[in-house]
């Protein structure tokens, strides 16, 4: 997909507006399930962008790592971490080379990383199956193909889009706790606005 041919430079020019372009309040899949989430567990946030997510998760007790391509996005969620008054280790990687750790984390969350391309996905799930310990819940929503009906936030490219068969295979050694496409409504800041094609993922990992 072109312009994630350099991804630190799209996403920081996209980050670049002033203000918080998914919001700052959490998403609302991740409010929904973090019930299932251990008390102060150490959580892996994926992708965090200005870290809406992160922040939540780290107001609610826990350890958060947050991890994203683009320093912009990254200043802004050390802003707003700060006017929260939370701790959260905010670090830049790129995702498509990052070493992934042993059984480091008891929770990963994935809130529309959809900037993979399918090779780059198979690899980034074998990491995330690395960096969670057994028993380990991974939290993940993300677009459908009928979100190109939509257009109302995501890749532009089906390829980098979810189907619950793709996601029901690519974790096939995984216990699958929930999955589940449907149509809902979003109001994440002012990119993921309107009706919108969605899949949420609740997996753990297999000890």
């Amino acid at each position: 997909m072109p312009q994630f041919d350099d991804p630190r430079e799209f996403w920081n020019q996209r980050y670049a507006d002033p203000g918080y372009i998914f919001g700052t309040a959490p998403n609302r899949f991740l409010e929904a399930e973090a019930g299932r989430l251990p008390p102060a567990a150490r959580i892996l946030d994926v992708a965090c962008g200005e870290g809406r997510n992160a922040v939540w998760l780290a107001a609610h007790g826990h350890d958060v790592v947050g991890l994203d391509i683009a320093p912009l996005a990254l200043e802004k969620a050390r802003r707003l971490a700060a006017e929260r008054a939370v701790d959260v280790r905010f670090e830049e990687a790129d995702l498509r080379t990052r070493a992934w750790g042993e059984a480091e984390f008891d929770a990963i969350v994935c809130i529309f990383i959809q900037f993979a391309a399918p090779a780059e996905r198979t690899r980034l799930f074998e990491g995330f199956a690395r960096a969670l310990r057994p028993g380990g819940l991974l939290l993940m929503q993300g677009y459908t193909p009928k979100q190109l009906e939509y257009g109302t936030g995501g890749p532009g490219t089906r390829d980098n889009l979810y189907t619950p068969e793709m996601l029901r295979e690519a974790f096939a050694d995984w216990q699958i706790e929930r999955l589940e496409a449907y149509d809902a409504e979003l109001s994440e800041g002012t990119k993921h606005v309107g009706m919108s094609a969605l899949v949420d993922l609740v997996a753990r990992r297999r000890g």
